[in-house]
């Protein structure tokens, strides 16, 4: 994408924010000593921009779906309101719309990790407006013990019983409420790679755009979290439309969540599971047709509804010191089923470490770094060698390797809603290929939020 096509969204997102400055009277940053007690409605608003290059690299051959063995800069933006209105005590309503703009490197092709997680699937180049959200979520309490919550993007200040069953319908991300890792879910200001932020194994339904309709369940008690979703799957794969047969396709998640403290410090394990259904293909079917008709495999040609995928993953971290923790995560897929709804990882293993700038009197900066190995399937790499392409990787043959991905990034606040980053990736066989590569890429990040809040007194019981 040009960078002048980004001038007037910028101007517009630095328009809203001094906005919501002026009527704020100043940017606030959410705390438990400013939050009420119990917030009938709160609003806040976040502007990412995210600026990337990658330079040439060794490509002796590349594909339809490749990176670009050329330089290329590119530029996204994304800008959000959310608003959140409580009903009633326990019932939470939440909507939040957004513009998302800008294409990042080879239009969104080339890597299975990719390098930018503020565009896991922008259809257009041009900032568009859409519904990013828009759920009610209500608590049934159970005991008499209460905790009490902050005021954050999608989160009402107040007190909620510690031991709950909840439910949530409508349009969200399934990302919200599953795979959390507390250094590594968000590419705003955390890591950026698709396989990073979220695990890359897990094919989680999405429209083109990272959003779906469905509902989700989750038993919470004190240690421990049980959560189960069901919601709609594209039409095709990374697709803008929806599928409505959702008695035939579907994605239906599973996860348990288990919280503990060392010596103090806060740890938590959760571990997931994951069934697809969808018009999707299959590798093994494709390669055979080829066979008989010549040609390469197109898996496409292979769809039928219904077609399961599933996986399984496992998200881990723990604190070591106030200002250090580490964090991991594993993925696993069957492999045989074509990507559809995220991205093309069968296999992946992620390890981290994250400190504050506190032991250098820089309390709201943020070090980490982190190091990825994505792979595919026996199956998944016979399509790609002769031949085939998923939605988003293939360079018409392939020398397989895992992709390794390294991510190191600096999060400074330069004032209270304001972040600026640099981040610096290095890729070794793009799209598991060992002939291409390898990548290094670094990115600039800017990020700024601002809260616009009211309360109302507690309600009576």
């Amino acid at each position: 994408m040009k960078r002048h096509m980004m001038n007037r969204p910028c101007i517009l997102a630095l328009r809203i924010a001094f906005l919501f400055v002026g009527l704020n009277g100043r940017a606030q940053e959410p705390s438990q000593a400013d939050a009420p007690e119990n917030e009938r409605w709160n609003l806040f608003y976040q502007a990412t921009a995210v600026g990337q290059y990658h330079g040439t690299f060794r490509s002796p051959y590349s594909g339809l779906f490749s990176l670009r063995n050329y330089p290329e800069r590119d530029v996204s933006l994304t800008t959000t309101l959310f608003l959140g209105l409580r009903l009633e005590k326990n019932t939470v309503l939440y909507f939040d719309p957004e513009i998302a703009g800008g294409r990042g490197f080879s239009n969104v092709n080339g890597l299975a990790n990719f390098s930018n997680g503020e565009l896991p699937r922008v259809a257009s180049a041009t900032p568009k407006p859409y519904l990013a959200r828009l759920y009610i979520s209500h608590d049934f309490g159970f005991g008499g013990e209460m905790e009490q919550v902050e005021s954050e993007e999608n989160q009402l200040a107040g007190q909620r019983p510690m031991k709950r069953y909840t439910i949530t319908a409508g349009r969200f991300t399934l990302t919200d409420f599953f795979d959390n890792n507390r250094y590594t879910h968000d590419p705003r200001m955390q890591f950026l790679g698709w396989g990073v932020m979220y695990n890359g194994a897990w094919d989680y339904p999405a429209d083109v755009r990272g959003y779906t309709w469905g509902w989700v369940h989750e038993l919470h008690l004190r240690n421990w979290s049980l959560r189960y979703s069901s919601a709609a799957m594209p039409r095709v794969a990374n697709g803008l439309r929806l599928d409505r047969r959702l008695f035939r396709n579907r994605g239906d998640v599973l996860e348990g969540e288990y919280r503990y403290t060392v010596n103090t410090h806060p740890g938590a394990v959760r571990v997931l599971q994951y069934f697809n259904r969808a018009k999707a293909g299959n590798y093994a079917e494709a390669i055979r047709q080829a066979e008989l008709n010549g040609g390469p495999p197109v898996v496409t040609d292979t769809r039928r509804n219904g077609t399961l995928k599933y996986g399984f993953g496992l998200s881990a971290d723990q604190e070591l010191t106030k200002d250090i923790g580490i964090f991991g995560r594993l993925g696993w897929n069957d492999g045989k089923t074509e990507s559809f709804a995220f991205t093309a990882i069968d296999r992946l293993a992620t390890i981290g470490i994250s400190t504050t700038g506190q032991r250098w009197r820089r309390q709201f900066d943020t070090a980490a770094t982190e190091f990825t190995v994505s792979g595919i399937s026996g199956v998944h790499r016979i399509y790609l060698a002769r031949g085939g392409y998923d939605f988003l990787i293939g360079d018409g043959r392939l020398r397989y390797g895992t992709e390794r991905i390294s991510e190191t990034y600096y999060s400074a606040r330069l004032f209270p809603g304001f972040f600026a980053s640099f981040d610096l990736q290095h890729v070794s066989n793009p799209a598991y290929n060992r002939d291409r590569g390898p990548v290094w890429i670094p990115s600039v990040r800017l990020h700024m939020d601002f809260a616009l809040r009211t309360s109302s007194k507690p309600h009576k019981h």
